[in-house]
């Protein structure tokens, strides 16, 4: 449990943003572009991948770890970790929600992405209630937990954001990732095995077709064009959300 994809660190650490993926690559395709864009801007973020994506009709856990190691250098992460907890078999259990609050106590984000709240997969919407949960168990102060013979402090994130998948979930904002998309495909497609190329030999999924990955650049270009940019992604939020004032909105 816990293997590292991307820097070994031990210690607690202060992160603007940890996302949280039921698979690795979920990040990527939901919230890629605006990881990149925090991380342009001087914002610290993390990734928690859930699972090892095991399951997966190509590739194999060595090849997953390597793509995943590949694609958080070009998103800019700090750190990837991997929490293996079983792919296709995601419980709202207890051990489960351990290993997240321990890693929301590690990194001490102020907002948490998370998977989408519904979806095709089974193992996405399983993954949004789990982090969910761990996000408020991780502020009480009598469950303690320790990691390398240390105390860990609560935290609680300030926000859960849950991005889209699959499914078009009426987003209920969105963040403008126009010139963020291509980095953002990079990024996708640094998972080799997992999306579009013509020169494998390996099953046809879901998510290698040409439509799905041409679908990366027209769905954001679809919620760019509700929300008058050239690219967006969308997220829904687990409470209602308070403007300081207009100046971060696109006009």
């Amino acid at each position: 449990m816990g293997s590292f994809y991307l820097n070994h660190i031990f210690e607690s650490m202060k992160t603007d943003i940890l996302a949280f993926g039921a698979h690795p690559d979920d990040v990527e395709l939901g919230c890629g572009g605006t990881i990149i864009k925090m991380v342009s801007e001087g914002k610290i973020c993390a990734i928690v991948d859930l699972t090892r994506g095991e399951l997966g009709t190509r590739g194999t856990e060595e090849t997953r770890k390597a793509e995943a190691m590949d694609s958080a250098k070009i998103l800019g992460v700090i750190a990837r970790e991997n929490l293996e907890m079983k792919d296709g078999f995601l419980e709202n259990s207890r051990e489960y929600q351990m290993r997240i609050v321990k890693m929301i106590r590690k990194y001490r984000p102020e907002i948490v992405l998370a998977n989408t709240i519904d979806d095709r997969h089974p193992d996405h919407a399983k993954a949004a209630k789990l982090v969910s949960d761990a996000c408020f168990l991780a502020g009480l102060r009598k469950i303690e937990t320790v990691v390398e013979g240390e105390n860990q402090e609560v935290w609680r994130p300030k926000h859960v954001f849950h991005y889209i998948q699959w499914k078009n979930v009426e987003p209920e904002f969105v963040i403008d990732i126009s010139d963020q998309l291509d980095k953002k495909i990079e990024a996708c497609m640094a998972f080799k095995t997992q999306f579009y190329d013509p020169t494998s030999n390996e099953p046809e999924t879901p998510i290698t077709s040409k439509d799905f990955y041409e679908s990366l650049t027209y769905r954001a270009q679809d919620l760019g064009r509700l929300s008058g940019v050239t690219y967006a992604e969308g997220f829904t939020s687990e409470k209602l959300i308070a403007l300081k004032n207009f100046d971060g909105i696109v006009w």
